[in-house]
């Protein structure tokens, strides 16, 4: 259902994206601008800008990643549980971005905050669990399980490394968002953690 919403809200405005006046517009009014938040306005837009995507790239490189390691934790948790699970971890990157940068007038759109959290709770309960990474070596193909502590333990570092390298008043990828929405879906996974034996 989360897929089907954002998939559905992003063909709603799809066309609206070659005008940049009206993209900019959109997400201006939609997406999370930290500036704004800061001034104590927009503070709807923490939820908003979770079901907002620059792109198809950007969408279908968000719902894959919803889809890969979501479906697992929302059979542990139940429907809404995850769903909760789900926009407290958007609310926890929507909050680091705004710590990070928070003068930023730049809009901050998409689901990977989330999605972010999604893989922090993964991590805490699934740790040796395989993920098929795809190796590309020149002409060379080679898919390799590894443990997921490992894979998702480098994704979030090199979250934190490339968002301590970005000035925080530049665009494009919301790192700080990924990071701070993986700590806040790793916390809020604990009890669960705990209660299942830790």
């Amino acid at each position: 259902a989360l897929i089907a919403l954002n998939v559905v809200i992003f063909f709603s405005y799809f066309l609206s994206l070659e005008d940049a006046r009206a993209a900019n517009a959109l997400f201006s009014t939609w997406g999370l601008i930290p500036a704004e938040f800061t001034a104590g306005g927009a503070t709807a837009n923490l939820f908003t800008s979770m079901f907002l995507h620059g792109g198809l790239a950007h969408l279908g490189g968000n719902m894959l990643f919803l889809y890969i390691f979501g479906d697992n934790l929302e059979d542990e948790l139940g429907h809404a549980p995850f769903l909760g699970f789900y926009l407290l971890s958007g609310v926890g990157a929507g909050l680091a971005q705004v710590y990070a940068a928070p003068e930023s007038p730049i809009p901050m759109v998409g689901a990977s905050g989330a999605i972010a959290g999604v893989l922090g709770g993964y991590l805490l309960l699934y740790p040796k669990a395989r993920v098929d990474v795809l190796f590309i070596i020149v002409i060379i193909f080679k898919i390799i399980p590894i443990p997921a502590g490992i894979v998702l333990s480098v994704w979030f570092a090199l979250q934190v490394f490339s968002g301590a390298a970005t000035p925080s008043d530049a665009g494009g990828v919301a790192y700080w968002a990924h990071a701070g929405g993986f700590v806040a879906g790793l916390v809020v996974m604990v009890p669960v953690w705990l209660r299942l034996g830790g």
